[in-house]
């Protein structure tokens, strides 16, 4: 294997994201062949260099582990909580991987959601130049005009700037006593969807995330989680290097 920055090398072992893994060497958490290092430049070969992490050693899984889950409601998306609640790691359980999430979703919002240990790959999609698609069906108040869902297409104004929507639409069936809303973002900031929706006069009762990027909950429960195949892996990098095509 080749030389590579070793912030990349804790990132791709799965022990944090790169963001953090920088902050590990300059806090000098991290060693090389013995020697601290605190610099972010630094390279090394984990087939031939000994990388401590916090005294460990850094050990690379040989190839990484990628699993998508419906998150239910009433668990949070973190990998520990200072409140005994339930976390999304806690129903992925017997991978013998230390996985994290990519993104977030709220405790009481539900649906797609990717864990992996390929820290290179998670940095990539969380990162917002990537301008991922996620789509969201959201049951809301009320009965949304097509003003408001054109509102939320041109994009409005939020407390921390302005929020567009790729696509708004009604999405309730013939039948439905209450009236649900898709939309489809690129950003991921804190309650953005809910944010947004409450804007133009519908807030959410109810939100799942259908869709991030290529993937979708179909085949799945609430609580539960698979494998992600080949194909889906490849439509996701294909993802990624399209929204770079467009200059995302």
């Amino acid at each position: 294997m080749a030389q590579q920055r070793v912030q990349k090398l804790i990132a791709q072992a799965g022990i944090t994201s790169r963001r953090k893994a920088e902050a590990y060497i300059l806090a000098g958490r991290v060693q090389v062949n013995g020697e601290v290092v605190t610099e972010l430049g630094v390279k090394a070969d984990p087939e031939v260099d000994a990388i401590l992490v916090d005294d460990r050693p850094l050990r690379l899984p040989k190839t990484p582990m990628y699993i998508l889950l419906w998150k239910p409601v009433g668990v949070v998306t973190t990998l520990s909580d200072e409140l005994g609640r339930k976390t999304v790691v806690d129903l992925v359980t017997g991978t013998g991987r230390r996985l994290f999430p990519v993104g977030r979703l709220d405790y009481d919002a539900e649906g797609a959601l990717l864990l992996t240990d390929d820290g290179d790959l998670a940095a990539q999609l969380a990162h917002p130049r990537s301008q991922i698609p996620k789509v969201y069906r959201a049951k809301v108040k009320g009965h949304p005009s097509d003003e408001a869902l054109k509102a939320l297409t041109n994009g409005v104004e939020l407390d921390d700037g302005p929020a567009i929507a790729l696509k708004a639409k009604r999405a309730s069936r013939p039948g439905d006593e209450s009236h649900w809303v898709e939309l489809t973002v690129a950003e991921g900031r804190n309650h953005m969807v809910k944010r947004m929706l409450s804007h133009v006069g519908h807030p959410v009762i109810r939100l799942r995330r259908i869709r991030f990027a290529s993937l979708d909950l179909e085949g799945l429960r609430p609580g539960k989680w698979r494998h992600l195949r080949k194909d889906d892996l490849r439509m996701l990098r294909a993802s990624l290097k399209n929204r770079r095509g467009k200059g995302a």
